[in-house]
């Protein structure tokens, strides 16, 4: 059973960065795009952004494009979450997740009937001002 494991989340003052890592477990996950969303107190979740494994195709939301950045390390079964310049309306609790369409990703949570592969169990992050 595939497993994705999140961590680097904390507290950060306002302006701060951290990185988040999504670590697979239970087998490779080379074929499956993966995706960052999160989710804030009272609020749904959310699309942060979502890549393929190769990085030929990208997508971000709006309120975080040019300040967080998805990379991928196939060697390590790891994706990344590089977060730049948060804001307290950054604070969330932060999932990864697997599927192998990256057209899923994306619309998961926004069209029904939709499912992903593979969820995370979230790490949250807080950003003091």
């Amino acid at each position: 059973q595939v497993q994705l494991v999140e961590s680097g989340g904390g507290l950060v003052q306002a302006g701060g960065s951290l990185r988040l890592s999504c670590a697979a477990s239970g087998r490779t996950l080379s074929s499956y795009a993966m995706g960052w969303f999160r989710q804030a107190p009272g609020k749904e979740r959310e699309l942060i952004g979502a890549t393929t494994r190769s990085g030929s195709s990208t997508y971000y939301a709006d309120s975080v494009r040019g300040r967080f950045t998805i990379s991928t390390d196939n060697a390590k079964n790891t994706v990344y979450l590089q977060m730049n310049s948060l804001q307290p309306e950054d604070k969330a609790v932060y999932y990864c997740a697997a599927e192998p369409k990256i057209h899923n990703l994306v619309v998961v949570t926004t069209e029904k009937d939709v499912n992903v592969a593979v969820w995370g169990r979230g790490a949250l992050v807080t950003v003091s001002s």
